[in-house]
């Protein structure tokens, strides 16, 4: 050693030989200090994608390195590693055989020798719970020298105190995962309570579920186009991917959904799987949302690339929660399909009392006035009884028109042609400064076939758009009927009238509309003479 050589040295020798002494134990103090601080920052973190990642960070700072890894064996799934800007795949590894099987068959650090013209390298085993978890990898220093036995003892120790944290951080993971599982658990049992619909459970899921799995996207994908397709119905945390659509035969839920189990993988994009607009998934576990008499959808959860996979124990709570989850489905909807239920009986009943007793005491009582019309001399008398029938018509009509509504399929208030007709004339107001009068008469929700549908509502609005640009009309009325196989639309308004000596080019295409379904139009001045009146007719069936 150098005390060995100092009988023989002169004084510049002995002051040189005295500051590289100080400067090396300088460096050791320092390289101390700074992983007793790693160790205690490691030791604060409670994740475990987080330990790793800062793991091999610190490992290249404390032996500047000029690249590290943390490598798996297979069983272990994929790597994560950490690797600086500018360094290329040829510095990863040293030539020869691939040192991680050697290290987890014989879990000591390995230092070999450095060949010329390739980086040094230095490889220590990382123990969890007894067993080698993963192989810390550093490749070539940045000073070009070779890793020596100081570089070596610090790396155990730091690999040491990274299994522990390791560990440590599963440890809370499990339990936090049990909480959470729990959680959510809870959360679905209060959202059925208070009446939540299927949606709405299945939302609170998804999103429970992303955060439960720390994954960065959560969907839930639902078979369409006989089951050839999935379509992506919910999503968390992915802004746009709703509707969005992938392959049975080539996604990763469309596999979930064949096997009826939860599946995993490393890299979604690399492993070939379709994805919604090529999202950069890496790490993904897809769970189908199955109970005992069906399957609701699945759902799948995505980290980003470059992300470590899902845990053993993250995929088994995610099998948990969505069989209870799936439970949980199938009480909102038998829930809401006895909700349904109630409503259909309701509607019954009250189209039952309409029809019944309503409608009946009405046309009673309007056959009664029609009745006394003979027995009333005074003309004024007469002119309001008449108009007084018209009114009990009219509204025993509006009445029948309501038990239609209410004996049609559910769903048809929101859908239904009555809906749509009422919008449109709504949306009228602007253009015509008022709103028109509109009467619905007979089964339009469900005695009109939707092609033609579509074609009174084009008729409609083009009628409605003539009057509000030609017609200068202080009054307009739409009728529209379904009666004796046929549906009628009446529009009438009191403007200027048709133009004489000929048809805008409007009304040409409303009777091609009439023509094309064997139906009929005319478009004439009112009764009385003043504005337009048109009436459009077509069978229904």
């Amino acid at each position: 050693m150098a005390r060995e050589s100092i009988p023989g040295m002169g004084p510049d020798e002995l002051l040189s030989e005295l500051r590289t002494q100080r400067d090396a134990a300088l460096a050791s103090r320092d390289r101390v200090r700074a992983l007793v601080e790693a160790v205690i920052l490691l030791d604060r973190d409670l994740h475990p994608e987080t330990v790793l990642r800062r793991t091999v960070k610190i490992a290249t700072e404390l032996v500047d390195a000029a690249h590290g890894a943390l490598r798996f064996p297979e069983e272990r799934r994929s790597p994560l590693e950490y690797v600086p800007a500018g360094r290329g795949e040829e510095e990863r590894r040293p030539p020869g055989p691939d040192p991680l099987e050697r290290l987890v068959r014989d879990p000591r650090p390995l230092r070999p020798t450095r060949i010329p013209g390739h980086p040094a390298f230095l490889g220590v085993p990382l123990r969890v719970g007894g067993e080698v978890f993963g192989v810390l990898c550093l490749t070539g220093k940045r000073d070009g020298a070779d890793f020596d036995e100081d570089d070596e003892d610090v790396i155990v120790t730091l690999a040491t105190a990274a299994g522990a944290a390791v560990e440590n951080a599963h440890l809370y993971e499990t339990a936090h995962s049990r909480e959470a599982r729990l959680q959510a658990e809870s959360d679905l049992t209060t959202s059925l309570l208070s009446g939540a619909g299927p949606g709405d459970v299945l939302a609170q899921l998804t999103r429970r579920m992303r955060e439960i799995a720390d994954s960065d996207t959560a969907l839930v994908f639902f078979p369409v186009d006989d089951g050839t397709r999935l379509r992506a119905l919910i999503s968390e945390g992915a802004g746009g991917l709703t509707g969005g659509e992938v392959g049975s035969d080539t996604s990763l839920p469309g596999l979930a959904l064949r096997t009826g189990d939860a599946v995993m993988v490393d890299d979604l994009i690399g492993e070939g799987y379709e994805t919604i607009r090529n999202v950069p998934i890496g790490p993904a576990a897809a769970v189908p949302l199955t109970s005992a008499k069906s399957t609701h959808g699945v759902l799948v959860l995505g980290k980003w690339s470059g992300r470590i996979p899902f845990s053993p124990c993250a995929l088994r709570m995610l099998r948990s929660c969505a069989g209870q989850a799936a439970g949980a489905l199938e009480l909102a909807k038998a829930r809401l399909d006895a909700e349904r239920l109630r409503t259909l009986e309701d509607r019954d009943r009250i189209a039952r009392d309409l029809h019944d007793v309503v409608i009946q005491r009405l046309f009673a009582v309007a056959m009664t006035l029609m009745s006394t019309v003979r027995l009333v001399d005074h003309p004024e008398a007469e002119c309001r009884v008449r108009h007084s029938v018209n009114e009990l018509d009219a509204t025993i009509r509006q009445i029948r028109a309501t038990i239609f509504a209410l004996q049609g399929p559910q769903g048809a208030d929101e859908s239904g042609l009555r809906a749509r007709v009422a919008e449109l004339v709504a949306d009228t107001y602007g253009d015509l400064g008022f709103r028109p009068r509109l009467r619905l008469d007979g089964q339009l929700d469900y005695g009109v076939p939707e092609e033609v549908a579509e074609q009174v509502l084009a008729v409609l609005h083009e009628a409605l758009s003539n009057v509000a640009r030609h017609a200068g009309a202080r009054n307009v009325g739409v009728t529209l009927e379904q009666d004796g196989g046929q549906v009628t639309l009446v529009v009438e308004d009191d403007g200027v009238g048709l133009p004489p000596g000929g048809r805008r080019s409007g009304l040409r295409n409303l009777q091609k509309r009439a023509d094309d379904l064997g139906g009929f139009f005319e478009a004439g001045p009112r009764a009385g003479g003043g504005g337009t009146r048109l009436v459009w007719r077509v069978p229904v069936s």
